[in-house]
C-alpha cells in the first residue's frame, strides 16, 4: 500500500472543504497579475490564507501559462514543530490535500539522501505547515506534477545550495521556497524590516538577511547562491503585512512574494 501524508493544517490555515478551498485559491489568483516570462524559483509566505494567501497568489499566477510545461517542483520550507540538523526529506509516496494527492519524486528522494546533510525525516513533516500550505496552489496552476518536499533546520545557506544544484533541472523543474518575513513587531517597525530583507533579497545578498527578518532564512540563502550562479533575475511581486490583509497593526508578520526569471 502506497504511504499518504495526509494534511494536518487544512480548517486552520486554510479551508479544508474541497470546493471553498478551490474557490478560495482561484478567487486570490484571480486578483493577480501575471508577467509574460514564467519564473524559474519563487519565494512565498506560509501563513493562513486570511493573511498571506493574497500575497502567496502573486507569485504563483505566474506559473499559470507554464501549467504545462513544469513538471516537477523542489518545495523548501523552514522548520516549525520537530527540529532537525540539515535538510529532510520524507518516505511518504504522496501528499494529500482537500484537492487530491501528490505523488512524491522518489528518484530524486534517493538522489539527495546521498548528502550527508539531508535525511529521511518523517515527524519533522507530520505537522509541517510551511510546506503543506503551498501545495493547493500548486494544485490549482500546475497540472500533473512531481514533488519532492524538503524540510530545512539547521543548514547553512551553502549545504542548500549544494542540494539545490544537483536537482537544478530545467523548465520542468520549478524551486519554490516557503518563508514568512519579520514577527510580531508593530506595523512601521515591521515594514522597515521588511523593506530592508527585500532588498537582500533583490541584492541576490544572503549575507545581510537575518534570522528576525525571514523564518525561512535558510532555504532562502540557498536559493540567493543558486540565483547568483545561474544569473536569474529577482523581481518583487508584493511585500505587505497582516496589518495589510487582516487583523491589528499592533503585532504583525511580514510577507513578501518574489519570482526568479532565466537571463540566459
Amino acid at each position: 500500500m502506497p504511504s499518504i501524508r495526509p494534511a494536518a493544517v487544512a480548517d486552520m490555515f486554510y479551508p479544508g472543504n474541497p470546493a471553498q478551498l478551490r474557490a478560495e485559491v482561484q478567487s486570490m489568483l484571480a486578483k493577480a497579475s501575471i508577467s509574460t516570462t514564467t519564473p524559474k524559483a519563487i519565494i512565498v509566505p506560509h501563513a493562513g490564507y486570511i493573511y498571506s494567501g493574497p500575497i502567496a497568489a502573486s507569485a504563483y499566477a505566474q506559473l499559470i501559462p507554464a501549467r504545462n510545461k513544469i513538471h516537477r517542483v523542489i518545495l523548501l520550507g523552514p522548520c516549525h514543530r520537530v527540529p532537525l540538523s540539515g535538510l529532510a526529506t520524507s518516505s511518504a509516496d504522496f501528499f494529500e490535500t482537500p484537492l487530491g494527492t501528490i505523488p512524491i519524486d522518489r528518484e530524486l528522494c534517493n538522489l539527495i539522501l546521498k548528502f550527508p546533510q539531508v535525511e529521511e525525516f518523517d515527524l519533522t513533516h507530520a505537522q509541517e505547515h510551511s510546506l503543506e500550505v503551498q501545495l493547493p496552489f500548486l494544485q490549482q496552476v500546475l497540472d500533473k506534477f512531481t514533488l519532492l518536499p524538503l524540510v530545512v533546520g539547521d543548514a547553512s545557506g551553502i549545504k542548500v545550495h549544494e542540494v539545490l544544484e544537483a536537482i537544478w533541472g530545467g523548465d520542468e523543474t520549478l524551486i519554490v521556497i516557503s518563508s514568512d518575513l519579520s514577527h510580531y513587531h508593530d506595523y512601521h517597525t515591521a515594514q522597515s524590516m521588511d523593506a530592508a530583507a527585500c532588498k537582500t533579497i533583490e541584492n541576490l545578498d544572503g549575507a545581510h538577511l537575518h534570522y528576525d527578518q525571514a523564518c525561512g532564512r535558510n532555504p532562502v540563502l540557498g536559493l540567493l547562491l543558486s540565483a547568483r550562479k545561474h544569473h536569474l533575475k529577482v523581481t518583487t511581486l508584493d511585500l505587505r503585512n497582516s496589518g495589510d490583509t487582516a487583523g491589528s497593526k499592533d503585532k504583525v508578520v511580514g510577507y513578501g512574494a518574489w519570482a526568479f526569471e532565466q537571463t540566459q
